[in-house]
Protein backbone atom coordinates (compact mmCIF):
# COMPACT_ATOMS: atom_id res chain seq x y z
CA UNK A 1 0.00 0.00 0.00
CA UNK A 2 1.40 3.40 -1.00
CA UNK A 3 2.32 5.72 1.88
CA UNK A 4 -0.44 8.39 1.89
CA UNK A 5 2.24 11.05 2.40
CA UNK A 6 3.64 10.17 -1.04
CA UNK A 7 0.22 10.68 -2.61
CA UNK A 8 -0.17 14.01 -0.79
CA UNK A 9 3.24 15.17 -2.01
CA UNK A 10 2.40 14.19 -5.60
CA UNK A 11 -0.85 16.16 -5.44
CA UNK A 12 1.00 19.20 -4.11
CA UNK A 13 3.66 19.02 -6.85
CA UNK A 14 1.14 18.71 -9.67
CA UNK A 15 -1.79 20.86 -8.53
CA UNK A 16 -0.06 23.54 -6.43
CA UNK A 17 3.62 23.78 -7.41
CA UNK A 18 3.39 23.38 -11.19
CA UNK A 19 -0.39 23.87 -11.57
CA UNK A 20 -0.57 21.42 -14.47
CA UNK A 21 -3.35 22.30 -16.92
CA UNK A 22 -5.05 20.23 -19.63
CA UNK A 23 -2.68 19.86 -22.57
CA UNK A 24 0.51 20.66 -20.63
CA UNK A 25 3.59 18.65 -21.58
CA UNK A 26 5.20 17.61 -18.28
CA UNK A 27 8.65 16.04 -17.88
CA UNK A 28 9.03 13.81 -14.81
CA UNK A 29 12.67 13.14 -13.85
CA UNK A 30 13.82 10.62 -11.25
CA UNK A 31 15.56 7.33 -10.57
CA UNK A 32 14.10 3.87 -9.96
CA UNK A 33 14.47 4.48 -6.20
CA UNK A 34 11.67 7.08 -6.46
CA UNK A 35 9.24 4.76 -8.25
CA UNK A 36 6.33 5.22 -5.78
CA UNK A 37 6.49 9.03 -6.08
CA UNK A 38 7.04 8.94 -9.86
CA UNK A 39 3.95 6.75 -10.21
CA UNK A 40 1.88 9.05 -7.99
CA UNK A 41 3.00 12.16 -9.91
CA UNK A 42 2.31 10.42 -13.23
CA UNK A 43 -1.23 9.60 -12.05
CA UNK A 44 -1.90 13.19 -10.93
CA UNK A 45 -0.60 14.68 -14.21
CA UNK A 46 -3.01 12.46 -16.10
CA UNK A 47 -5.85 13.46 -13.79
CA UNK A 48 -4.98 17.11 -14.46
CA UNK A 49 -5.24 16.54 -18.21
CA UNK A 50 -1.51 16.83 -18.91
CA UNK A 51 0.84 14.72 -21.02
CA UNK A 52 3.42 13.06 -18.71
CA UNK A 53 6.87 12.09 -20.03
CA UNK A 54 8.90 9.95 -17.62
CA UNK A 55 12.69 10.26 -17.76
CA UNK A 56 14.11 7.77 -15.29
CA UNK A 57 17.89 7.60 -14.95
CA UNK A 58 20.04 4.62 -14.03
CA UNK A 59 22.59 4.65 -11.21
CA UNK A 60 26.20 5.20 -12.21
CA UNK A 61 25.68 6.79 -15.63
CA UNK A 62 27.09 10.18 -14.64
CA UNK A 63 30.16 8.53 -13.18
CA UNK A 64 30.72 6.59 -16.42
CA UNK A 65 30.13 9.74 -18.45
CA UNK A 66 32.90 11.72 -16.77
CA UNK A 67 35.23 8.72 -17.01
CA UNK A 68 34.70 8.08 -20.71
CA UNK A 69 33.38 11.20 -22.49
CA UNK A 70 35.77 12.90 -24.90
CA UNK A 71 35.92 16.66 -25.39
CA UNK A 72 33.37 16.61 -28.20
CA UNK A 73 30.94 14.57 -26.13
CA UNK A 74 31.40 16.86 -23.12
CA UNK A 75 30.43 19.85 -25.26
CA UNK A 76 27.40 18.12 -26.77
CA UNK A 77 24.08 19.57 -25.56
CA UNK A 78 21.34 17.01 -24.99
CA UNK A 79 18.56 17.38 -27.53
CA UNK A 80 16.11 15.94 -25.03
CA UNK A 81 17.00 18.45 -22.29
CA UNK A 82 16.99 21.26 -24.82
CA UNK A 83 13.47 20.29 -25.86
CA UNK A 84 12.26 20.06 -22.24
CA UNK A 85 13.69 23.44 -21.22
CA UNK A 86 12.72 25.14 -24.48
CA UNK A 87 9.32 23.65 -25.31
CA UNK A 88 7.70 21.83 -22.39
CA UNK A 89 5.21 23.52 -20.07
CA UNK A 90 6.40 21.94 -16.83
CA UNK A 91 9.05 19.77 -15.18
CA UNK A 92 8.95 17.83 -11.92
CA UNK A 93 12.37 16.57 -10.88
CA UNK A 94 12.59 14.06 -8.05
CA UNK A 95 15.92 13.63 -6.30
CA UNK A 96 16.43 9.98 -5.26
CA UNK A 97 20.12 9.06 -5.15
CA UNK A 98 21.47 5.75 -3.91
CA UNK A 99 24.96 7.27 -3.60
CA UNK A 100 25.40 11.00 -3.07
CA UNK A 101 29.17 10.81 -3.59
CA UNK A 102 29.41 9.03 -6.93
CA UNK A 103 31.04 12.07 -8.56
CA UNK A 104 33.48 12.82 -5.74
CA UNK A 105 36.44 11.83 -7.92
CA UNK A 106 35.16 13.03 -11.30
CA UNK A 107 37.62 15.05 -13.39
CA UNK A 108 37.24 18.73 -12.42
CA UNK A 109 38.11 20.05 -15.88
CA UNK A 110 35.59 17.73 -17.52
CA UNK A 111 32.90 18.95 -15.13
CA UNK A 112 33.73 22.56 -15.93
CA UNK A 113 33.68 21.90 -19.69
CA UNK A 114 30.29 20.25 -19.32
CA UNK A 115 28.92 23.18 -17.32
CA UNK A 116 30.16 25.66 -19.92
CA UNK A 117 28.52 23.66 -22.71
CA UNK A 118 25.18 23.79 -20.89
CA UNK A 119 25.28 27.54 -20.22
CA UNK A 120 22.69 28.14 -22.93
CA UNK A 121 20.34 25.62 -21.33
CA UNK A 122 20.68 27.43 -18.01
CA UNK A 123 19.70 30.75 -19.59
CA UNK A 124 16.71 29.22 -21.38
CA UNK A 125 15.61 27.64 -18.09
CA UNK A 126 15.91 30.95 -16.23
CA UNK A 127 14.26 33.03 -18.95
CA UNK A 128 11.22 30.79 -19.51
CA UNK A 129 10.77 30.30 -15.77
CA UNK A 130 10.78 34.07 -15.17
CA UNK A 131 8.22 34.53 -17.96
CA UNK A 132 5.99 31.82 -16.39
CA UNK A 133 6.27 29.80 -19.60
CA UNK A 134 8.02 26.91 -17.84
CA UNK A 135 6.76 25.71 -14.48
CA UNK A 136 9.10 23.51 -12.49
CA UNK A 137 9.43 21.88 -9.12
CA UNK A 138 12.23 19.91 -7.48
CA UNK A 139 11.41 17.45 -4.70
CA UNK A 140 13.05 14.59 -2.84
CA UNK A 141 12.16 10.95 -2.36
CA UNK A 142 13.85 9.73 0.86
CA UNK A 143 16.57 7.14 0.33
CA UNK A 144 19.07 5.46 2.63
CA UNK A 145 21.85 7.57 1.10
CA UNK A 146 20.16 10.83 2.09
CA UNK A 147 19.29 9.45 5.53
CA UNK A 148 22.92 8.48 6.10
CA UNK A 149 24.12 11.96 5.07
CA UNK A 150 21.64 13.39 7.59
CA UNK A 151 22.78 10.88 10.24
CA UNK A 152 19.24 9.59 10.67
CA UNK A 153 17.43 6.31 10.27
CA UNK A 154 15.41 6.00 7.09
CA UNK A 155 12.11 6.04 9.02
CA UNK A 156 13.09 9.19 10.93
CA UNK A 157 14.33 10.81 7.74
CA UNK A 158 11.05 10.05 5.96
CA UNK A 159 9.21 11.77 8.81
CA UNK A 160 11.54 14.76 8.47
CA UNK A 161 11.10 15.05 4.69
CA UNK A 162 7.34 14.62 4.62
CA UNK A 163 6.95 16.98 7.58
CA UNK A 164 8.95 19.71 5.85
CA UNK A 165 6.62 19.62 2.82
CA UNK A 166 3.41 19.34 4.90
CA UNK A 167 2.64 15.96 3.30
CA UNK A 168 1.74 14.68 6.78
CA UNK A 169 -1.11 17.21 7.14
CA UNK A 170 -4.73 17.04 6.04
CA UNK A 171 -4.31 19.93 3.57
CA UNK A 172 -0.75 20.63 2.44
CA UNK A 173 -1.84 23.27 -0.06
CA UNK A 174 -3.62 25.27 2.66
CA UNK A 175 -0.45 25.13 4.79
CA UNK A 176 1.68 26.43 1.91
CA UNK A 177 -0.78 29.24 1.26
CA UNK A 178 -0.51 30.34 4.90
CA UNK A 179 3.27 30.16 4.61
CA UNK A 180 3.11 32.28 1.45
CA UNK A 181 1.10 34.98 3.21
CA UNK A 182 3.69 35.21 5.99
CA UNK A 183 6.53 35.65 3.51
CA UNK A 184 4.60 38.09 1.35
CA UNK A 185 4.43 40.54 4.25
CA UNK A 186 8.24 40.56 4.35
CA UNK A 187 8.53 40.94 0.58
CA UNK A 188 6.09 43.85 0.63
CA UNK A 189 8.13 45.59 3.33
CA UNK A 190 11.31 45.19 1.28
CA UNK A 191 9.83 46.65 -1.89
CA UNK A 192 11.67 49.78 -3.02
CA UNK A 193 14.53 49.41 -0.56
CA UNK A 194 18.09 50.13 -1.76
CA UNK A 195 20.86 48.99 0.56
CA UNK A 196 21.51 45.88 2.66
CA UNK A 197 24.15 45.42 5.36
CA UNK A 198 24.83 41.93 6.70
CA UNK A 199 26.87 41.71 9.90
CA UNK A 200 27.77 38.95 12.32
CA UNK A 201 30.49 36.65 13.61
CA UNK A 202 30.88 35.11 10.15
CA UNK A 203 30.19 38.00 7.79
CA UNK A 204 30.53 41.70 7.09
CA UNK A 205 28.89 42.55 3.78
CA UNK A 206 27.17 45.42 2.03
CA UNK A 207 25.17 45.12 -1.17
CA UNK A 208 22.76 47.23 -3.20
CA UNK A 209 19.25 46.08 -4.15
CA UNK A 210 18.03 49.27 -5.81
CA UNK A 211 15.68 48.30 -8.63
CA UNK A 212 15.74 44.64 -7.64
CA UNK A 213 12.77 42.54 -6.51
CA UNK A 214 12.52 40.09 -3.64
CA UNK A 215 10.77 36.83 -4.54
CA UNK A 216 8.43 34.93 -2.24
CA UNK A 217 9.50 31.27 -2.52
CA UNK A 218 6.45 29.47 -1.21
CA UNK A 219 6.51 25.97 -2.68
CA UNK A 220 5.73 26.80 -6.29
CA UNK A 221 9.21 25.70 -7.36
CA UNK A 222 11.29 23.90 -4.75
CA UNK A 223 9.50 21.50 -2.45
CA UNK A 224 10.13 22.09 0.38
CA UNK A 225 10.47 25.83 0.10
CA UNK A 226 10.97 28.66 2.52
CA UNK A 227 13.08 31.63 1.51
CA UNK A 228 12.86 35.16 0.22
CA UNK A 229 15.54 36.07 -2.29
CA UNK A 230 16.76 38.80 -4.59
CA UNK A 231 19.82 39.61 -6.69
CA UNK A 232 22.36 42.26 -5.67
CA UNK A 233 23.35 44.92 -8.18
CA UNK A 234 26.17 43.12 -9.94
CA UNK A 235 29.09 45.38 -8.95
CA UNK A 236 27.83 46.26 -5.46
CA UNK A 237 28.83 43.44 -3.11
CA UNK A 238 31.65 44.41 -0.75
CA UNK A 239 33.15 42.60 2.23
CA UNK A 240 33.63 39.01 3.32
CA UNK A 241 31.65 35.97 4.44
CA UNK A 242 32.61 32.64 5.99
CA UNK A 243 30.08 29.92 5.25
CA UNK A 244 28.98 27.79 8.18
CA UNK A 245 28.23 24.55 6.38
CA UNK A 246 29.88 22.54 3.60
CA UNK A 247 28.76 23.52 0.11
CA UNK A 248 27.77 20.25 -1.53
CA UNK A 249 27.61 20.01 -5.31
CA UNK A 250 28.46 17.49 -8.03
CA UNK A 251 29.26 14.85 -5.42
CA UNK A 252 31.80 17.00 -3.57
CA UNK A 253 31.78 18.68 -0.19
CA UNK A 254 33.67 21.97 0.00
CA UNK A 255 34.20 22.88 3.65
CA UNK A 256 35.27 26.06 5.42
CA UNK A 257 34.61 28.38 2.48
CA UNK A 258 35.51 32.04 2.92
CA UNK A 259 34.93 34.55 0.13
CA UNK A 260 36.05 38.17 -0.14
CA UNK A 261 34.25 40.56 -2.52
CA UNK A 262 35.32 43.79 -4.14
CA UNK A 263 33.05 45.66 -6.56
CA UNK A 264 30.75 42.67 -6.67
CA UNK A 265 33.39 40.12 -7.60
CA UNK A 266 35.04 37.32 -5.62
CA UNK A 267 38.67 38.42 -5.35
CA UNK A 268 39.74 35.83 -2.77
CA UNK A 269 38.40 32.33 -2.19
CA UNK A 270 39.69 29.81 0.33
CA UNK A 271 38.39 26.51 1.69
CA UNK A 272 39.57 24.01 4.27
CA UNK A 273 38.60 21.09 2.02
CA UNK A 274 38.39 20.87 -1.78
CA UNK A 275 39.66 24.40 -2.37
CA UNK A 276 40.86 23.46 -5.86
CA UNK A 277 37.32 22.48 -6.81
CA UNK A 278 35.94 25.72 -5.36
CA UNK A 279 38.32 27.83 -7.43
CA UNK A 280 37.65 25.78 -10.57
CA UNK A 281 33.92 26.48 -10.26
CA UNK A 282 34.53 30.20 -9.73
CA UNK A 283 36.63 30.18 -12.89
CA UNK A 284 33.89 28.56 -15.00
CA UNK A 285 33.14 31.87 -16.72
CA UNK A 286 33.06 35.61 -16.03
CA UNK A 287 29.71 35.50 -14.24
CA UNK A 288 30.74 32.74 -11.83
CA UNK A 289 32.63 35.14 -9.54
CA UNK A 290 29.61 37.44 -9.13
CA UNK A 291 26.61 36.94 -6.85
CA UNK A 292 23.40 35.93 -8.60
CA UNK A 293 21.29 35.52 -5.47
CA UNK A 294 21.02 36.78 -1.89
CA UNK A 295 18.45 34.94 0.22
CA UNK A 296 17.12 34.46 3.74
CA UNK A 297 15.98 30.98 4.83
CA UNK A 298 12.60 31.01 6.61
CA UNK A 299 11.39 27.42 7.04
CA UNK A 300 11.67 26.51 10.71
CA UNK A 301 10.42 22.99 10.08
CA UNK A 302 13.84 22.56 8.45
CA UNK A 303 15.93 22.70 11.61
CA UNK A 304 19.13 20.78 10.83
CA UNK A 305 21.81 20.56 8.15
CA UNK A 306 21.43 17.35 6.13
CA UNK A 307 23.95 17.93 3.29
CA UNK A 308 21.20 18.41 0.73
CA UNK A 309 20.78 21.90 -0.68
CA UNK A 310 17.10 21.45 -1.52
CA UNK A 311 16.47 21.46 2.23
CA UNK A 312 19.52 23.18 3.71
CA UNK A 313 19.15 26.52 1.90
CA UNK A 314 15.69 26.89 3.52
CA UNK A 315 17.04 26.47 7.06
CA UNK A 316 15.35 28.96 9.36
CA UNK A 317 17.95 31.32 10.80
CA UNK A 318 20.34 31.26 7.85
CA UNK A 319 21.19 33.28 4.79
CA UNK A 320 22.64 31.99 1.57
CA UNK A 321 24.22 33.52 -1.48
CA UNK A 322 24.69 31.92 -4.87
CA UNK A 323 27.66 32.63 -7.06
CA UNK A 324 26.83 32.55 -10.74
CA UNK A 325 23.63 32.98 -12.68
CA UNK A 326 20.83 35.09 -11.22
CA UNK A 327 17.08 34.82 -11.66
CA UNK A 328 15.78 37.34 -14.24
CA UNK A 329 12.56 37.90 -12.25
CA UNK A 330 14.67 39.51 -9.49
CA UNK A 331 16.22 41.92 -11.98
CA UNK A 332 19.54 40.07 -12.11
CA UNK A 333 21.68 40.62 -15.17
CA UNK A 334 24.37 38.13 -14.17
CA UNK A 335 24.75 35.13 -16.46
CA UNK A 336 26.82 32.03 -15.83
CA UNK A 337 26.84 28.30 -16.42
CA UNK A 338 26.70 27.75 -12.64
CA UNK A 339 24.37 28.71 -9.80
CA UNK A 340 25.91 27.51 -6.51
CA UNK A 341 24.33 28.32 -3.15
CA UNK A 342 26.39 28.60 0.04
CA UNK A 343 24.87 28.87 3.51
CA UNK A 344 25.76 31.00 6.54
CA UNK A 345 24.19 30.58 9.99
CA UNK A 346 22.88 33.84 11.45
CA UNK A 347 21.40 32.58 14.74
CA UNK A 348 24.41 33.64 16.84
CA UNK A 349 24.06 37.41 16.63
CA UNK A 350 23.83 37.85 12.87
CA UNK A 351 22.06 41.04 11.80
CA UNK A 352 20.63 42.44 8.57
CA UNK A 353 20.01 46.17 8.17
CA UNK A 354 17.94 47.44 5.24
CA UNK A 355 18.29 51.15 4.46
CA UNK A 356 19.57 51.58 8.02
CA UNK A 357 16.65 49.79 9.73
CA UNK A 358 17.25 46.58 11.67
CA UNK A 359 15.35 43.99 9.62
CA UNK A 360 16.63 40.73 11.09
CA UNK A 361 18.57 39.58 14.15
CA UNK A 362 19.72 36.09 15.21
CA UNK A 363 17.31 34.33 12.87
CA UNK A 364 14.23 36.43 13.68
CA UNK A 365 12.59 39.17 11.61
CA UNK A 366 12.34 42.45 13.49
CA UNK A 367 9.89 44.36 11.27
Amino acid sequence: MTDPRIVNLAKTLVHYSTKVQPGDHVAIYGTPHATPLIQAVYREVLRAGGYPYTMVGVDGLQEIYFQEANDDQLKHVSRVTKMVYGEFNAMIAIEADANTRNLSHADIEKQRTRAQANAGLMQTYMRRSAAKEFKWSIAMFPTNAYAQDAEMSLADFEDYVYGAVYADTDDAVAEWRKFSEMQQRLVDWLKGKKRVEVKGPACDLTLLIDGRAFINCDGESNMPDGEIHTAPVEDSVEGWIRYSYPAVTQGREVEGIELTFEKGRVVKATAEKNEEFLVSQLDTDEGARHVGEFAIGTNKKIDRFIKNLLFDEKLGGTIHMAVGSGYPETGSKNESAIHWDMICDMKDGGEIYVDGTLFYRSGEFMV
